[in-house]
This record gives C-alpha cells, structure tokens and sequence, in this order.
C-alpha cells in the first residue's frame, strides 16, 4: 500500500469575502506525480498557497506524512520536507546563481552534501553551470524558473510543490521545464503541479485532479483525464 504523504480533507479558504476554495479533497501518494489543472481562477494557487502555509484556511485539514499541518509556517513546512517553487519564481535576483542554490540549502549544515547538491543541480540544469557567477536577474524567464526548481530540489525535499512552472515561458522553455519535471519524478521525488497548460500536465501524472471554481469536479489518472471528453472540450480546446 502506497504511503500517502500529503492529504488534504474538505478545505476552505476565503479572502476579501470571496470563497475561492470551496472544500476541496486531494491526496498525493509517495513518488506519484500529481497534477491540479483548471481555467484560472480556479482556485489551484490559493489551494497551494493554503498547503504551504502562506495563506491561512477558514476550514477543512491539511495533513502532511499522517500529521496535520494546519496553521504551520512555509520556514517549518520546508524543514519537515515540503517545498515550493511559487508561481512567478521568486529568485533573488541580486544574488548570482551559486548563491540563490546555496540559500535554497538554509535549512541544511551539511557543507559537504550541500556542494555535491550544487554540483547535481548543474548536471540536471546544465544552463545553470554556464551561468553559475551571473546575477539571476539578468537571466531570462525560462532560466529563472530553472533556477526556482534547482533551489528548492536543494532543500532534500520530500514533496515538491510546482505552482504554473510554465507560465510566460517560450515552447522551447515550456519542453525543458516538463522534461525536467518528468525526470526529477522518475527520480522517486513525489510531486504536486498545479498548471493551467493541461495537457502537457495530464501527460506527465501518474493522477490528476480538475478545478473548476473553487471545487475539484473529476479526478483520475492522468491518461484518462486526458482522453475525457469533458476535459478536452473544457480545457483542450477541442
């Protein structure tokens, strides 16, 4: 039996008067990769948001590895093992690339694993390594989003959390960042993508669920969902 490391039951959250979630029910076992796909609007960001500890929940529970995390803050949740790449990567941007992956370590005193995690960061990002002394925010939006997934990969996570990794990034980028996602999942590392490119999203999970206002309205593995006719008109264009 499949160990479930993230359950989320009947969560709620509101803001200015708007319920934007509107008791939503997801789990994420060990190793599968999970994609959370809807119009936007739907509801996905703020249910990552609720997840990560950076928004707070009117109702519902959220459990992590059997335990709830209800009311914890991001800095403990990425200590525990839960990390986030949020939507419009956040990178430091007057820190050159070496050093936005050293702080994604900040929770770590292992010098030694720390510099071999650096090193596997460039073999897995090889643009990252050409660019290693360069200030991240004269990089493009594609590289950013790289170097937003290398830095939270160095916190060891045990899930990873990837809010629109996608978003206004060019068709080449968009290939890189989903071939990477497929490979770091194939790795073993459990995953939980909220994306509004939908099939590129279905095509990589294992399972995925859909969004629609605030509700999740299907679920089922990612192949399936990819095929239903109801999600192809709603979210495929055809």
């Amino acid at each position: 039996m499949a160990n479930t490391l993230l359950k989320v039951s009947d969560l709620r959250v509101s803001y200015g008067g708007i319920k934007a979630v509107k008791g939503v029910s997801l789990e994420v076992q060990e190793g599968e990769l999970i994609s959370l796909i809807g119009s936007n609007g739907a509801g996905k960001t703020t249910t990552m948001k609720a997840i990560t500890g950076s928004l707070g929940i009117e109702a519902g529970d959220i459990e992590y590895m059997g335990r709830s995390i209800r009311g914890q803050g991001a800095w403990d949740l990425v200590k525990q093992g839960l990390a986030m790449v949020p939507e419009g990567r956040g990178v430091f941007t007057r820190m050159t690339i070496t050093e936005n992956l050293q702080m994604g370590a900040y929770t770590r005193t292992d010098k030694a694993g720390i510099d071999e995690d650096i090193e596997r960061m460039f073999t897995i990002f090889p643009r990252l390594r050409e660019r290693k002394d360069q200030l991240a925010g004269t990089m493009s939006g594609g590289e950013q989003q790289m170097l937003a997934m290398g830095r939270a990969l160095m916190s060891r996570p045990k899930v990873l959390l990837l809010d629109e990794p996608s978003m206004g990034l060019s068709p080449i980028m968009v290939d890189k960042i989903f071939e990477v996602v497929r490979d770091v999942s194939a790795q073993g590392m459990t995953i939980l993508l909220v994306e509004q490119n939908a099939q590129r999203a279905l095509q990589i999970a294992n399972r995925g669920y859909v969004m629609d206002s605030g509700e999740i309205t299907m679920t089922g593995p990612g192949q399936e969902l990819l095929v239903d006719p109801r999600v192809r008109e709603a979210y495929l264009g055809h």
